[in-house]
């Protein structure tokens, strides 16, 4: 077992692998940039090293400067948490080079997910239902029409080598082609240094569901399930839940048995993440892989109680899964995650500033995972994530009515924060009955437009 783990990354999941590697008693170094000085990750870690000021490329993203306070602390292994440095296959191989674990999936495996086009052929192989689109990355505008034409239109323009909605076009006809290719195009480039596009068939309201899995590094891999994450702005998730209201037992078992038949043959290894899109007919589409731990994990967590940061140390320091699994994983009731933002809850600008006052709910079947705390900053530099309010019910019902009262009783205040929005949601006819996908914001913000004030903030 490890004796000593940096975590990458800073904010609620810095916080939440820091509670992972204390239950397994092993010590944890905090990195933190100059505006996190204060933070609670450094404050609870057993080591902090300052690591740079306040700007992402001189402080988290900064490679060099993340190994040197690795090996001042003289840590065995580095876990990345989300974002950031977590997908970087370059920094996995400097963890290699400099005898550090990376804890994650294989520096050459995270290359071929994170190249989306890469990844939708290795699972078009190993016969992962996929989108019609391209083959292979789209060479010129000419060639976007032709595919266009081939698969026909509406079609989706994506950035091979990212994702979060950047680099990313809807296209519906032959006239709008040309602009939105090149829109996309520079857009990719600017936000991932890689201006590579590919095609896909634009599926009108799908649903967004994503299943988590486990592996070891003996080649055993295992489904824990799904969840759906269909509530989204611009791409952006604000609400996920599990078990999915559209999933059946029967096709819960078919995908996930062809999702980890795929990742062994790969050589996958770690935590991991396989999204779908899901039409009206219940068919599902491969369109990427996470290859590292979701924001929305502690979904997962609730309805199959294993702790998956624990368990991608576990497996890091090379158990098998099944010492890490305490045996057949089936979803146990059902779990709501709200992503608590520093944001105008209307017009979703960011609320940097100090908090004046924070009551996190608790009571049966409650967790928030959060770094907040009262006359704590949020810095204007990074995510505006506050906190992820998760609560368990016996059923979708209870779920609801739990976090509709989690909701009530959090407080929070000094920045706007997306909590009346959530409150709203909840209170949703069509939220309530299960018809979501991921156009569901925009018809709710749509309908809800004039009934601002039912809800109180």
């Amino acid at each position: 077992m490890f004796k000593k783990i940096l975590v990458a990354n800073r904010g609620e999941i810095a916080l939440r692998v820091i509670c992972a590697c204390k239950e397994l008693s092993i010590r944890s170094v905090a990195i933190y940039s100059e505006a996190d000085r204060n933070s609670l990750p450094v404050r609870f870690a057993d080591e902090a090293i300052c690591i740079g000021p306040p700007q992402l490329a001189q402080s988290y993203l900064n490679i060099p400067a993340v190994i040197s306070a690795a090996e001042i602390a003289n840590v065995d292994a580095i876990h990345p948490g989300y974002g950031l440095l977590s997908e970087n296959a370059n920094f996995a191989e400097v963890c290699e080079t400099c005898n550090i674990k990376f804890i994650g999936p294989p520096p050459e495996v995270t290359r071929l997910m994170g190249e989306k086009e890469k990844a939708r052929a290795a699972m078009r192989k190993a016969g992962v239902p996929i989108l019609p689109g391209s083959e292979g990355v789209l060479g010129s505008e000419g060639e976007a029409l032709e595919w266009a034409q081939t698969v026909g239109f509406p079609v989706i323009i994506k950035a091979s080598a990212g994702g979060g909605g950047r680099g990313m076009r809807i296209v519906r006809s032959k006239q709008e082609l040309p602009a939105l290719f090149h829109a996309a195009q520079s857009e990719a480039a600017a936000a991932f240094g890689n201006g590579d596009l590919y095609m896909e068939k634009y599926v009108e309201r799908p649903r967004h569901i994503e299943f988590q899995i486990l592996a070891d590094q003996s080649g055993t891999v295992a489904s824990l399930g799904e969840r759906e994450c269909s509530i989204q702005r611009r791409h952006q998730k604000l609400l996920e839940e599990s078990p999915s209201t559209q999933m059946t037992p029967e096709l819960r078992q078919q995908i996930g048995q062809v999702v980890c038949k795929t990742l062994s043959e790969i050589g996958y290894a770690n935590a991991g993440t396989v999204e779908f899109l899901m039409d009206e007919d219940r068919r599902l589409y491969f369109i990427e892989m996470n290859t590292r731990i979701q924001v929305e994990h502690p979904v997962t967590e609730m309805v199959t109680e294993v702790d998956l940061v624990k368990s991608q140390i576990l497996i890091a320091a090379g158990e098998t899964l099944e010492n890490v699994l305490p045996g057949p994983i089936l979803p146990r009731g059902h779990a709501i995650e709200c992503r608590i933002n520093a944001e105008h809850p209307e017009k979703f600008t960011p609320s940097a500033g100090k908090i004046t006052t924070f009551n996190p709910p608790g009571g049966t079947g409650v967790r928030v995972d959060t770094a907040a705390y009262a006359e704590g900053t949020i810095p204007p530099y990074y995510d505006s994530l506050i906190a992820k309010l998760v609560v368990r019910g016996k059923d979708r019902a209870e779920a609801i009515s739990r976090m509709t009262r989690a909701l009530e009783m959090f407080i929070v205040e000094g920045v706007y924060t997306t909590i009346p929005l959530h409150r709203r949601i909840l209170a949703d006819p069509e939220f309530r009955a299960g018809r979501t996908d991921t156009t569901f914001i925009e018809r709710f913000l749509a309908r809800s437009g004039n009934d601002k004030e039912k809800v109180p903030a």
